[in-house]
């Protein structure tokens, strides 16, 4: 005889009696409340200082390495265009000064998309700590029992995401 239907119908029973168990125990109400961490870290002050401040910190590095991109495309199409009238051992010289060009612009680019991301991470980091703190304040204020973050779906009479970004911009 096969176990499995057996197993299944004795934990089916075995969550019947301990709901019961549990709502006969328990009459005080139970408050749930929902938040969506995406929208505090999009939508809150602080998220949105911090992100003014990298663009403000990263823009000057961002068009220096533009421009080391524009000056290479066109060091490139120079070269292209005279290469065919140099003569062999100044067409070497050029085209070794275009791969080393070529090299100090990826690895600029790459440390700048490293810094960036490090840069956003420790944001990011920042935000949601902060969130967390204010988030445990709601939720010790109003009482509630238990908080569910980033739900698929959240009835709008459970959520409280604004309630959380408000307490986030004003714990500055």
């Amino acid at each position: 005889m096969n176990k499995f239907p057996r197993l299944f119908l004795h934990g089916l029973l075995s969550v019947f009696l301990m709901a019961a168990a549990g709502s006969s125990v328990s009459a005080q109400e139970v408050r749930i409340g929902a938040v969506n961490l995406d929208s505090i870290v999009r939508d809150s002050a602080l998220a949105k200082s911090l992100t003014a401040k990298l663009e403000q910190d990263f823009s000057p590095r961002e068009k220096e390495i533009q421009a080391l991109g524009v000056q290479l495309k066109s060091s490139s199409e120079k070269f292209e265009r005279e290469a065919p009238t140099l003569p062999e051992a100044q067409r070497i010289t050029r085209q070794r000064q275009l791969v080393e060009q070529d090299r100090e612009f990826q690895r600029k680019q790459r440390e700048f998309q490293e810094d960036l991301a490090l840069r956003k991470s420790e944001a990011l980091q920042q935000v949601v700590d902060r969130a967390n703190r204010a988030l445990k304040k709601v939720a010790e204020a109003e009482k509630y029992d238990l908080i569910i973050q980033d739900a698929a779906y959240i009835n709008p009479k459970l959520d409280i995401t604004a309630k959380v970004i408000d307490a986030l911009n004003s714990a500055k």
